[in-house]
């Protein structure tokens, strides 16, 4: 640390001398009309004989990430939205002073360029320095002043020095970015509205799970940040919006996780007319053509094993599933005694009376996720566990739902909406039961909705898709924390 602070006096040193020349180190004036990749698709695969009489300036700002001195002249490595490009500085072309500024240059300063392309000797395309301005002074120095970026920690909380100084950070936020706008087209495209609703509900609803609680203090009233906005959207459905997405944050009072953030992106849409298996064709078509245009194709590498997005995908029933992944029989599956032993001989941890269909989701949760590597829709799940799910027309005990797994996570969730409202106000009421009983992430009642169904909710198939584990599938991410810029980290100690 104290090699920091020596570099923090002399650069401070600096600053005061800058402005005692009368220069500004901290300027606003400096016009940009360019960026490196547009020297580089305009020049790239120019030779040095070709370049030997180009007179185009280039306009261009950034920082200034490494710097080779020679005397009279040097070369810096400028970093800019564009990617990097080298700049020669010479004393003759830039003149004394301001030859002279660029001596009290840092690493990590922002500065203006203007320039000429060129290659140099060893074939590099780089612009010959016309003008030099500094724009910014930084004052603390880069990471790879010392090893590099390396405290895990260090790079999620302070981002800006994580994108700066490692390019393939960056390259996985412009993917998050792309892969949104073409999930954004693709929804748009086949009629769905874009709406936005509120992030702040007066009751916790549109899924299982703790809500964070915050107070409005002029309603003198408790409001809940939004676990999901499913209840939201289908009152939109109600209204005569047939097709409505959105894309927004959910927050949920839960553990963290390389999987799990406390605020999360989400796209929950709702379509009416249509079926969760009309939703699995959409989503197998909309994710592998996203993978096709952000990847180069639809088989993909996924921590060094291939991952095959190739529709059609694999449709299992969550029993079905239980049988060909956990090795279970399809008769233990309808015995519950039976079922309680597996869950004990796998160190489940069942606490008090459980009900057969969620005791099924938690052998699944076990002895299934974790394998289903390759796209896989699995349905009918327990009525039990799908509080706003429709039961199907042939067996009761389950929904007509789907949650579709890739990588051996839970990239999606979607069912036919229920829209009986007295069969709905009946399921709110049993997980007010649950909730009585201790369960802290039981469904509350939402009376407004349940009058909301009474006016009539057309048939509607719904889907949830975690946004943030879809960019961590297509950029090959190990973690979460890896797609979100500023996840949630423990308070920094002094």
């Amino acid at each position: 640390m104290e090699e920091q602070s020596d570099l923090l006096i002399q650069r401070r040193g600096k600053r005061e001398e800058l402005l005692a020349e009368g220069v500004n180190p901290y300027a606003n004036d400096f016009q940009v009309l360019h960026d490196s990749a547009v020297v580089v698709e305009a020049h790239g695969e120019q030779d040095a004989e070709t370049l030997e009489g180009c007179t185009t300036e280039y306009r261009l700002a950034g920082r200034v990430m490494a710097r080779r001195d020679f005397g009279k002249a040097a070369f810096i490595s400028l970093q800019d939205g564009g990617g990097r490009l080298q700049i020669y500085v010479a004393k003759d072309a830039l003149g004394e002073e301001t030859f002279s500024l660029y001596r009290k240059l840092d690493i990590g300063d922002v500065v203006g360029i203007v320039g000429t392309p060129f290659r140099t000797k060893k074939g590099e395309l780089s612009l010959r320095a016309n003008e030099l301005r500094l724009l910014t002074k930084s004052l603390l120095p880069l990471p790879e002043k010392w090893h590099g970026l390396t405290d895990v920690e260090t790079r999620y909380r302070q981002r800006y020095l994580d994108l700066m100084t490692n390019p393939e950070v960056q390259e996985t936020f412009r993917k998050r970015s792309l892969i949104i706008n073409l999930i954004r087209e693709a929804m748009v495209a086949d009629g769905y509205l874009e709406v936005e609703t509120p992030m702040m509900h007066p009751i916790a609803g549109g899924a299982t799970a703790r809500p964070f609680t915050t107070h409005h203090n002029t309603l003198k009233m408790d409001l809940f940040l939004r676990i999901a906005p499913e209840l939201y959207l289908k009152r939109l459905v109600v209204g005569g919006f047939d097709r409505v997405f959105e894309i927004n944050r959910n927050f949920r009072n839960e553990g963290i996780s390389i999987q799990h953030n406390p605020e999360f992106t989400m796209m929950e849409f709702y379509r009416a007319y249509a079926t969760y298996h009309d939703l699995m064709d959409f989503t197998e078509k909309m994710i592998s053509e996203v993978a096709q245009k952000v990847c180069g194709g639809t088989v993909i590498t996924y921590g060094g094993k291939e991952v095959d997005l190739t529709p059609p995908w694999e449709r299992l029933t969550l029993k079905e599933s239980i049988v060909r992944y956990g090795g279970v029989e399809a008769a233990v599956l309808e015995d519950h005694q039976r079922c309680l032993d597996i869950a004990a001989n796998i160190g489940l941890e069942i606490k008090g009376p459980i009900g057969h269909g969620k005791l099924l989701t938690e052998l699944f949760d076990e002895l299934v996720e974790p394998k289903l590597w390759n796209p896989v829709f699995i349905t009918e799940y327990p009525t039990e566990v799908s509080p706003l799910s429709r039961k199907n027309d042939r067996n009761p005990d389950v929904v007509d739902r789907f949650e579709l797994f890739i990588v051996g996570r839970e990239l999606a969730n979607a069912f036919s909406e229920l829209n009986d409202p007295v069969d709905q106000k009946e399921r709110f009421e049993a997980q007010l039961r649950e909730k009585e009983a201790g369960d802290e992430e039981a469904h509350a009642m939402d009376e407004d909705y349940i009058r909301a169904l009474e006016y009539g909710l057309p048939p509607t198939a719904g889907e949830g898709i975690g946004i943030d584990r879809l960019v961590m599938l297509l950029t090959d991410s190990a973690s979460i924390r890896d797609v979100i810029l500023f996840p949630q980290l423990r308070r920094e100690s002094a």
